[in-house]
């Protein structure tokens, strides 16, 4: 994979390039930023950089993702035909993630999962994704150059897993270099974090949003445009916005439904809908969750009638002129509060149903606090 196949981010390009430059680049990074901001392109472009030594054989391993001195590490589930004291690796699911990877480093937590084969099941990296780890770094350099570790999501590790890992960052094999792609560096171990450099990725400007959806998709640059805008900064977002029937039309109508069921205080309506919503699956329970925190804050800023500073879609702003007035500054932080005490719920296994279900009830007394 090659710099030109990394959407915008120039600046952290520029800024990995001159670690290399200047003969100071650390054992261990960790990219830090927003999903869709292309965290994963970027990782994969330096690692590629780092592995070039200009030999046609190593080019074609690259070009393929193939080079025996480039590992990865992410997420897995434990599949039903695992036997019972098997603890999950990356390598089990190797040809799902290089299958994924040849797509483009462009992806999902649950376009993952869907190609793992788990949908309903929570993902880490277990205590058996280090060992595997230590075992394949502590070999020789397969081209004498660097060995690149990729590891994904790195705050998925279990506590196990960690504290392994931070044993081999102290001390890392000889022209090994670790390179984390973060979305929640707070859930990393503090340790783990200290002996890391990070790089803060901003989210895709505008503009390079706007070309890569013309080059990319071969859409008209007014359309790409909004499209870009409404994506703020996520190229996933833009992709989304360009899907007929996305996934956001239907978070969009178990909103409506959930706002006019609470607010005509409909109890039997509501704890079907908290139903219907503990059917999807986790991973996608959490997503409307952070949708639902997205759609809290878009309404209440929409009361300002500041244009430039909202980003919803058409259908979105329909429901939000008559809406909006209902989320205000006396429950606009009481909203955002429960929004995130679901996410976590959910993220430990909560029982979907009582989540959903108190959000619901929940949001028929919040309503109710008008200005």
């Amino acid at each position: 994979m090659h710099w030109n196949e990394v959407i915008g981010q120039k600046e952290a390009q520029e800024r990995l390039m001159q670690m290399v430059s200047e003969d100071r680049l650390p054992h261990a990074l960790m990219l830090c930023g927003p999903m869709g901001a292309g965290k994963m392109a970027l990782a994969i472009a330096f690692s590629c950089s780092l592995l070039d030594d200009g030999k046609a054989s190593s080019k074609a391993m690259l070009d393929k993702l193939e080079h025996p001195d480039l590992h990865f590490t992410y997420p897995t589930i434990k599949l039903p035909s695992m036997s019972a004291d098997h603890k999950p690796v990356s390598d089990d699911f190797a040809k799902e993630w290089h299958e994924l990877l040849m797509d483009g480093p462009y992806f999902t937590m649950d376009q993952w999962m869907q190609a793992m084969g788990g949908e309903n099941q929570q993902a880490i990296i277990t205590a058996g994704e280090s060992d595997d780890l230590v075992r394949k770094l502590s070999l020789k350099s397969s081209q004498g150059g660097y060995k690149v570790s990729i590891i994904w999501l790195p705050e998925r590790m279990n506590i196990e897993c960690a504290n392994k890992l931070l044993k081999l960052i102290e001390e890392p094999p000889l022209q090994t270099v670790f390179i984390m792609v973060c979305e929640e560096p707070d859930k990393l171990l503090e340790t783990i974090r200290s002996r890391v450099q990070r790089i803060d990725i901003k989210k895709i400007d505008d503009e390079s949003l706007t070309q890569a959806l013309v080059e990319k998709r071969g859409i008209n640059e007014a359309d790409a445009r909004r499209i870009g805008r409404l994506a703020n900064g996520n190229w996933l977002s833009a992709l989304e916005e360009l899907q007929i029937g996305s996934e956001n039309e239907l978070f969009l109508d178990m909103y409506i439904s959930l706002m006019r069921l609470a607010y005509q205080r409909k109890i039997k309506d509501l704890r079907k809908w908290s139903e219907t919503m503990a059917s999807y699956g986790r991973e996608k329970q959490k997503r409307w969750l952070t949708y639902f925190l997205k759609m809290g804050r878009e309404n209440f800023i929409y009361n300002f009638h500041q244009e430039e500073l909202t980003y919803m879609t058409q259908k979105e702003e329909d429901f939000a002129k008559n809406f909006a007035r209902f989320i205000n500054e006396n429950n606009i932080l009481a909203i955002s509060e429960l929004a995130n005490r679901d996410i976590r719920d959910i993220g430990q296994n909560a029982n979907a149903k009582i989540v959903f279900f108190d959000l619901a009830l929940q949001m028929i007394v919040l309503l109710l606090q008008k200005k």
